[in-house]
C-alpha cells in the first residue's frame, strides 16, 4: 500500500514511539509538525485557558474532550500549506470523523495513519527511563544527560509517566484509541508498525 498524500498521523499507545518517529518525519521531509500531547503539557505550564479546562481531565489520566481539543487542532490543519503530521491526534472516532471531514471542506487529501504496536509490558519498562526537553518537548535519548542537545533546555521525567497516571492513560488507549486505529485500517488508510526495537529500527520500518 503506497501513501501518495503528505498528511499522516501517528497513532500508538502512550511511550510507543509516536512522537520521536513523527518528529523525525516531519524533520526529514521538511513538514508541519504539532503533538497534541506536548501542546497541552505547554498549557499547563504556562496555565494558559487551554491548560485550565484541560487540567482536570489529565490530573486523572483521562483524554481532553473533544470539544476543547478539536477547534485548535482543526485550525492548525487548516492552516497548513504543505505536508504536515499529527502526533497523538485524533484519539477518538469523533475526532477521526472531524478531521476527515474538515479537510474534505476545503478540498485536501484525507491523511493516512501509521499505527505504532508496543506490547504494554515494554511500555511499562520505557516509562521508567524516558525523559523529555521541558522547553521543546523532545524525547531524550539514553546518555544524553541533563540538557536537551537540541535546544539546551533541561531534561525531565514527564508527570504524565507517574505508575498511576500512565495505568490510566493505558487503559484510555484501548477504550478509546484502538477503535480509532480500526476507523483507518478499515478505509484503507492505516498501515500497523511494530514500534519495538531501537528508534533507528522503527524509523527503517516507517520508511
Amino acid at each position: 500500500m503506497a501513501f501518495a498524500s503528505h498528511s499522516f498521523v501517528f497513532l500508538g499507545p502512550p511511550a510507543s514511539g509516536k512522537g520521536t518517529q513523527g518528529r523525525r518525519l516531519s524533520d526529514e521531509k521538511g513538514w508541519a509538525y504539532l503533538s497534541t500531547g506536548a501542546l497541552l503539557r505547554r498549557a499547563l505550564r504556562d496555565d494558559t485557558e487551554l491548560g485550565r479546562l484541560a487540567r482536570p481531565y489529565l490530573d486523572r489520566g483521562e483524554y481532553v474532550p473533544d470539544d476543547i481539543m478539536l477547534p485548535g487542532v482543526l485550525d492548525w490543519v487548516k492552516s497548513q500549506t504543505g505536508g504536515w503530521v499529527l502526533d497523538g491526534f485524533p484519539r477518538t472516532v469523533p475526532q477521526a470523523e472531524a478531521l476527515d471531514a474538515a479537510l474534505e471542506e476545503i478540498g485536501l487529501p484525507l491523511p493516512k495513519a501509521m499505527i505504532l504496536h508496543v506490547p504494554d509490558d515494554e511500555l511499562r519498562r520505557r516509562i521508567t527511563c524516558r525523559l523529555e526537553c521541558e522547553s521543546c518537548h523532545r524525547v531524550a535519548k539514553d546518555g544524553e544527560g541533563d540538557s536537551c542537545p537540541k535546544c539546551g533546555g533541561p531534561l525531565a521525567p514527564r508527570a504524565d509517566d507517574a505508575s498511576g497516571a500512565f495505568e490510566s492513560r493505558l487503559a484510555e488507549f484501548h477504550r478509546l484509541v484502538v477503535p480509532t486505529m480500526q476507523y483507518y485500517t478499515d478505509r484503507m488508510r492505516g498501515r500497523i508498525i511494530n514500534g519495538t526495537g531501537s528508534p533507528d529500527e522503527v524509523w527503517v520500518r516507517i520508511s
